[in-house]
């Protein structure tokens, strides 16, 4: 079998100027970027607006595991088959960040036949949108250094400024950092840090942003640090809400780039789902709903994670709801959760398979809480027995949701179409979508909800510095906004090691920030930190590029 990039590097890309005429966009509503990636202009909304919307269906997974749940890929190879059904498709995904891909993950396009293409671009520097949002937040946090080190005509406290720098790679070194020495010339010396760009609000606001006047708006509105008699201090306090605001204005507009098998897909933005909202740009979305039948979307990691996010935080901004929603599970990542070690999956193990199957059901029950039809799409695997693959079938119909075995890793497209006409099915159900929690309740009760009713927690505990910053938050009357967890993937709980289906564990919430021109609090919880580190043999180790420009290894 050959490796995802080999098969990248094999397709047979159709010129972006003509995937782009199949949806309905013309060569003068394009930005080409080379001959195979291209921008949609802002202009093109204008004449699409008023188009009746797609089917959105979204997908989602089981909490993930080192087995692998293959979310992207399905999606991928979920929109291939509608397009083999006829059915006019799009495909809407975030952009990978390079601190996965030369981290632990490697590529993020999808694998095997179900990928996204030109894949080295995609999982590179792209279009350079990451760049602008790198660069647009630390251009913010020179400009708050500077005005300090001018006289601090706005009484910036030094020891409250919140807005630290970022950059688009895992660095634990440049977590905690002391800026400003040297001398009085260089600044005013006070600790900060690094955060991974796609923690950035940039990032967040980016992805939320319905144009660029909104994105001006919400860029104005974030809080960067409080004064010494605790005021907040905004983008529109320091004066540079407009110069912030043309570094994307490129960004802002959403990447085309098509599938193996020439279907056209959005992908644009790419908040990570355990430390921001995980979910693709609202505009790309907004357009692909406004150019399809069917739309095909993903949110990050879990459900507990990014479907949560993107239904209460991203259909509450953008007024959208999906039809139907898809979780993708493996047999071997359900053992996993049961407890059986990665190298011990191959064989039968159905006292583990029941145990990790519990995962699987609390992500269909929320799933159905939110008022959407669910289909479980099973991505085979030649270990699986068809004993295992009827269990998890027999288990989930129980619970009303439909199960398909997926095989487009494999087959692409075409090892889609059971699931495909399943998805079809389900996105013409009876659907009361629904949010989990009102916007206007107290934050305690709002990340309540998500905690018990999503995780299945006991309650939560607050530390002493989290009740403070929310005191603080509702007396500064940010506190009727969404919330936003951050959490991790791994686990229903805020505990990596408590996998499967843990019962009778409270969340802890150690801090809560605001992100004013996101226009959510994060609510951070447990050992969750905003800037990963490396592994100890990092995926970088394994990448090359030849002579020719051939690039090995990204996966």
């Amino acid at each position: 079998m050959k490796s995802d990039v080999e098969i990248a590097q094999a397709a047979v890309m159709k010129p972006i100027a003509e995937v782009a005429r199949g949806i309905g966009i013309s060569e003068e509503e394009i930005e080409l970027y080379g001959k195979y990636k291209a921008k949609i202009s802002l202009h093109a909304w204008e004449r699409i607006k008023n188009n009746p919307d797609a089917k959105l269906v979204l997908v989602t997974a089981i909490n993930p595991t080192p087995a692998g749940e293959g979310k992207t890929t399905t999606t991928v190879g979920l929109g291939d088959a509608l397009r083999r059904m006829e059915k006019k498709v799009l495909i809407a995904l975030r952009e990978p960040s390079l601190g996965p891909c030369f981290g632990v993950k490697g590529g993020a396009a999808g694998g095997g036949y179900a990928q996204i293409v030109p894949m080295e671009d995609i999982n590179l520097h792209f279009t350079g949108d990451f760049h602008a949002v790198t660069t647009a937040h630390n251009l913010l946090a020179a400009v708050i250094d500077n005005h300090i080190h001018h006289g601090n005509e706005l009484g910036i406290d030094p020891r409250r400024i919140t807005w630290r720098r970022v950059v688009d790679l895992n660095d634990r070194a440049l977590r905690s950092i002391i800026c400003g020495l040297g001398g009085k010339v260089n600044g005013v010396p006070r600790e900060s840090g690094f955060d991974i760009t796609v923690a950035s609000e940039m990032m967040a606001i980016l992805c939320l942003a319905s144009d660029l006047e909104d994105m001006k708006r919400r860029i104005g509105r974030i809080i960067v640090a409080y004064t010494y008699d605790g005021q907040p201090v905004t983008v529109e306090n320091l004066q540079v809400t407009g110069a912030l605001t043309l570094l994307f204005k490129d960004a802002i507009k959403p990447n085309l780039v098509q599938t193996l098998e020439n279907t056209p897909a959005f992908v644009h933005g790419g908040p990570f789902a355990n430390i921001a909202h995980g979910c693709n740009s609202v505009m790309a979305t907004k357009y692909a709903l406004k150019l399809a039948d069917v739309v095909v979307t993903e949110a990050g990691f879990g459900a507990d994670l990014g479907a949560e996010k993107f239904l209460n935080i991203k259909c509450r901004f953008a007024g959208i709801k999906p039809s139907a929603v898809v979780i993708v599970a493996t047999v071997r990542a359900l053992k996993m959760h049961g407890g059986v070690p990665k190298s011990d999956l191959a064989g039968e193990n159905f006292p583990a398979l029941e145990r990790g199957m519990n995962n699987l059901v609390k992500h269909i029950e929320n799933t159905q809480k939110y008022g959407l039809p669910a289909v479980v799409a099973v991505n085979a695997f030649p270990t699986d027995t068809q004993a295992e693959l009827s269990y998890v079938r027999e288990k989930c119909v129980v619970l009303g949701a439909e199960v398909a075995v997926s095989e487009v890793w494999a087959k692409g497209g075409d090892g889609g179409l059971v699931l495909a006409e399943k998805v079809l099915q389900a996105c013409e159900r009876e659907n009361q979508f629904r949010f989990i929690y009102n916007e206007q309740d107290p934050i305690k009760d709002k990340i309540a909800a998500i905690a018990k009713e999503i995780y299945g927690a006991a309650g939560v505990q607050y530390t002493a510095v989290a009740e403070k910053t929310i005191q603080e938050l509702i007396k500064l009357g940010f506190d009727k906004t969404p919330i936003c967890m951050a959490k991790t993937q791994y686990s229903l709980s805020d505990d990596m090691t408590k996998i499967g289906r843990p019962q009778g564990f409270f969340i802890t919430v150690r801090e809560v920030r605001v992100a004013a021109g996101a226009g959510f609090l994060i609510a951070l919880t447990g050992e969750i930190m905003t800037m990963p580190g490396l592994p100890k043999r990092p995926a970088a180790e394994r990448m090359d590029i030849d002579n020719e420009g051939t690039i090995v290894g990204i996966f």
